[in-house]
């Protein structure tokens, strides 16, 4: 089965076809850059372009940075503010010809998406108790699972410490904003993460959005974090798949899962790990104290 699944980023806007029993794309995904200003009317005009590359006819799932409820959004911090109240999924069902042109649209916050793709197909596949995974880029998302049941539109990415917004201070855009070196970056990182972590407990972190790829080059400097965390399998890609998966779920109301199970299943329970591989051995509490670092750092 085939659907096509757009992810709309604060840089580029990206989309393909998706063959969901694999979770993978099936041709090489096609992107835009993301018109500034965002507004809604260009940012419909370029997620038309990116569908009618592939000459697609069919359902269409789109990620929206923001917090969607019923196909409207209620958010848009790094978007155009005229985002806020628009019916994304009417606006966009419309370009793209209408239900009677075969491209009915399915919205959704584009953190969750990636998290359903994670937790379907990637690092969390099998996974029980809280789960959280956070995409860094233009901001950073969220997406929290509990027993593999996804609660939406979290946005802990605009959680504050001692004054500052998370996503202002630890995202990717952050980090080149103020040429921070990795060591610096995946300090301030650390110190995002020992906030949520004293919030949700969770057993695991995913890290997602395009910085996952370069994994290596940060997560190995972030200590003190009980939970394990890993980078998301699925990558840059995870929220085109999360997409797809749930344009597919809301036209068909069946499972996409290749093994027949929901969308957002809820896994057989597994111990958690005691650490995270190279990391500390569990403690009582976090020991670093919260907020974010001194300025240089």
């Amino acid at each position: 089965m085939r659907v096509f699944g757009v992810d709309i980023g604060g840089s580029g806007i990206k989309g393909a076809p998706v063959d969901l029993e694999r979770g993978d794309l099936t041709e090489e995904r096609h992107k835009v850059l993301t018109p500034h200003p965002a507004t809604p009317g260009a940012v419909a005009d370029c997620v038309t372009e990116v569908v009618e590359h592939f000459g697609w006819s069919g359902p269409v799932g789109v990620t929206f940075p923001g917090v969607i409820v019923g196909g409207t959004a209620r958010t848009a911090a790094n978007v155009d503010k005229g985002w806020i109240d628009t019916d994304v999924a009417a606006l966009l069902t419309e370009r793209l010809g209408g239900e009677a042109g075969g491209c009915p649209v399915t919205v959704l916050n584009d953190a969750d998406a990636a998290g359903l793709a994670e937790m379907q197909h990637g690092a969390g596949r099998g996974r029980s108790g809280t789960v959280i995974l956070l995409t860094f880029g233009t901001g950073i998302g969220s997406a929290v699972f509990s027993d593999g049941r996804l609660l939406p539109n979290t946005e802990l990415g605009h959680l504050e410490l001692h004054g500052h917004e998370a996503e202002k201070r630890a995202s990717t855009k952050a980090k080149e904003d103020h040429d921070l070196s990795w060591e610096q970056w995946a300090h301030r990182v650390k110190k995002y993460l020992a906030h949520v972590e004293m919030l949700f407990s969770p057993e695991l972190f995913v890290i997602g959005g395009g910085v996952s790829r370069k994994a290596e080059k940060f997560l190995p400097l972030i200590e003190g974090i009980r939970a394990e965390i890993v980078p998301a399998q699925l990558r840059n890609n995870a929220g085109i798949v999360g997409a797809a998966m749930a344009a597919y779920a809301a036209r068909t109301g069946e499972p996409p899962g290749a093994d027949g199970s929901p969308v957002v299943a809820a896994p057989a329970r597994q111990p958690a790990p005691a650490a995270r591989p190279g990391g500390p051995a569990p403690r009582p509490a976090v020991e670093s104290p919260l907020g974010w670092p001194d300025a240089g750092r």
